[in-house]
């Protein structure tokens, strides 16, 4: 069986390092970028099943990013992994993604949150408990 392939996409490097670590076993990672522009023409071009991206990033965010790439490729899930745990930062997330996964929980969470959007579900990390995912 094949392994969905997903973008890596955040501007600390060592975030992704500890990400490509944590997803490399189950999934193919096609590539790793360090802003949202770079991030939307990967997708184009590459056409993962998943993109994991940060909310900030320079050039273009994570939002915006997320935006475009609905827009072009709009059965590519969008993960998102970041420090906010601003809930009304998340819902604006949740239209343009479909999970929103804190960093501070992603070594828990971050698996659970791939495998529901591969399954059509959305995905809200734990510690934001009161959003219902929608």
């Amino acid at each position: 069986m094949e392994r969905p392939r997903i973008i890596i996409a955040d501007d600390h490097p060592q975030v992704v390092v500890q990400l490509r670590q944590l997803l490399s076993r189950q999934f193919e990672i096609v590539a790793t970028v360090a802003n949202g522009r770079d991030l939307v023409g990967a997708v184009i071009s590459l056409k993962p099943d998943i993109v994991v991206t940060d909310v900030c990033m320079p050039e273009m965010d994570g939002l915006q990013a997320a935006s475009a790439i609905g827009a072009a490729l709009p059965k590519t899930c969008i993960v998102f992994v970041t420090v906010h745990d601003d809930r009304a930062l998340a819902i604006k997330a949740l239209n343009c993604g479909q999970a929103y996964v804190l960093k501070s929980s992603a070594g828990e969470d971050l698996l659970d949150a791939m495998t529901a959007v591969l399954n059509g579900a959305r995905y809200i990390s734990p510690m934001l408990s009161g959003l219902a995912p929608g």
